[in-house]
């Protein structure tokens, strides 16, 4: 039996066009988040000012402002970045649901990759541990998942 042809993406950012959504809210955690993404998107090859990075308010707005970038044609793959903490409310729960379902409906109306850096954590000491640029990066693993998904749809061709 012979083996099945295998297809992956790599994390290379040379050639690639790239767009970063913020959300401003909770900045001193997406602050983190974004420098890990900018960080991860030089050490694989990019130069910082080939870089979009468009700040909004919060995690609701990301997805309208994904979806219209990603609709752009310009972008092989967007990274969304932002911070949603769990509080009293019901609120946690409101932004965090549409703000992943608005992502993950923006990608699929527009087939190019919005990868998900949202932290949606329950304590601020989580979202600190999350955002670090060490060890936590998830601002670093989104870019890197955004640069794999762009090398795969490349691959797959249009």
């Amino acid at each position: 039996m012979s083996a099945a042809r295998l297809l992956e993406g790599e994390a290379e950012a040379r050639g690639r066009k790239v767009a970063v959504v913020a959300a401003r809210f909770n900045d001193f955690i997406v602050a983190s988040l974004l420098k890990g993404a900018q960080a991860a998107w030089v050490r694989h090859g990019g130069l910082l000012e080939d870089l979009l990075v468009v700040r909004v308010p919060g995690a609701f707005e990301l997805p309208v402002a994904a979806r219209k970038l990603a609709a752009s044609g310009r972008y092989d793959a967007i990274v969304a970045l932002g911070c949603v903490i769990r509080g009293g409310t019901p609120h946690f729960e409101y932004v965090a649901g549409e703000c992943a379902g608005g992502l993950q409906r923006a990608a699929l109306e527009t087939l190019v990759p919005i990868v998900f850096g949202v932290l949606t954590v329950e304590t601020l000491e989580q979202a600190i541990e999350r955002a670090a640029t060490g060890a936590g990066d998830k601002g670093g693993e989104a870019m890197e998942a955004a640069l794999e998904m762009a090398s795969v749809f490349a691959q797959l061709g249009s």
